[in-house]
């Protein structure tokens, strides 16, 4: 089956963003093919987020090795996807995927060796169904490996072929800064970064958003929402079908606390004002760094993209407003 894109997916340019410093564009707002798009999950639901997404001008689909459950699962199903309803629009898709967390048993499945890295691609393209990657990162900081070995890992990964550009998620910013340097120096500049930052996780402040200015990388960032934390989703306890409803999820129960939930009243109120959901504030709230090129989304719906791809609507602060979001979390 094939699908036929929107003709009007391309009509909004100011949806795009040059990542870094490089020549690669990509959209304000990115899907995570994570959450929903395992083998437990409905594969028809996965399947119309992903072209619901596409209809709207999203063109970068970000996974990993790992995503799922079970592992895997969630590549699988993506290739399923592209090789049918998507077969002929691969080259106007960026996909991500990446490697660093446990994938199969034994001392070669996990971590940021040359042997996992190569071999983790190799795996990702099987399922993914492509001759090759657009973005590759190194999921995480390997405090055993070289940091040499790992980068030397991805920039083989880009000058084989089977990936066009490198980037790594969740390291710190000095360990950035050397990642950066070694990848410059081996010919293959460092594209993107992927860190966690939202309103109430602002630790990338505290360094590293200067080092991707310095470096001229690109940022996107993942958990903009906090897992659904900075919506109305959660306003009236936890419903199901959410994340923290879901044994297999990262977002516990737990989590969702009174303060939290108090918080993210606050900030409902402020977004209010300003014409929007909670959820398109917040991604604007992201997006107001000149470092940032994207937020990366998961989703449940189709609607819940749509909902937040009109960030677009409204993607300015002014000082008061910043110090209204401020004060919200502070209580």
């Amino acid at each position: 089956m094939s699908h036929t894109p929107s003709p009007n997916r391309y009509s909004r340019p100011d949806f795009y963003r040059r990542c870094g410093r490089s020549g690669l564009m990509l959209p304000i707002v990115s899907l995570g093919i994570w959450h929903n798009f395992g083998e437990v999950d409905d594969f028809e639901n996965a399947r119309a987020m992903v072209l619901r997404a596409f209809d709207l001008g999203i063109t970068h689909l970000d996974a990993a090795n790992t995503y799922g459950p079970p592992p895997g699962s969630a590549e699988r199903n993506l290739g399923k996807i592209l090789r049918g309803d998507l077969a002929g629009h691969r080259d106007e898709l960026v996909i991500a995927t990446k490697a660093g967390w446990t994938m199969w048993p034994g001392p070669y499945g996990d971590w940021g060796s040359r042997k996992y890295l190569i071999a983790s691609l190799d795996q990702s393209l099987g399922r993914l169904g492509v001759d090759y990657v657009d973005i590759y990162y190194s999921h995480r900081r390997d405090p055993k490996t070289p940091l040499e070995e790992t980068m030397g890992a991805l920039s083989h990964a880009v000058r084989s072929g089977k990936a066009l550009y490198a980037g790594i998620s969740m390291y710190s910013p000095e360990d950035t800064l050397r990642a950066s340097k070694i990848l410059r120096d081996l010919g293959t500049p460092c594209l993107i970064h992927q860190p966690c930052y939202n309103i109430f996780d602002r630790s990338i402040e505290g360094g590293l958003l200067d080092v991707l200015g310095s470096e001229g990388i690109g940022g996107i960032a993942f958990c903009p929402l906090a897992q659904g934390l900075l919506t109305d989703r959660y306003f009236q306890g936890i419903p199901k079908g959410s994340r923290a409803s879901k044994s297999h999820s990262f977002l516990r129960p737990a989590q969702v606390t009174d303060q939290r939930i108090a918080q993210a009243r606050r900030l409902g109120e402020i977004a209010k004002a300003r014409g929007q959901t909670l959820a398109q504030m917040a991604l604007a709230w992201v997006m107001r760094q000149p470092q940032m090129t994207s937020v990366l989304i998961g989703a449940s719906s189709a609607a819940q993209i749509e909902e937040n791809v009109a960030v677009l609507k409204n993607m300015s602060f002014d000082d008061a407003e910043l110090g209204a979001i401020d004060a919200a979390v502070r209580g």
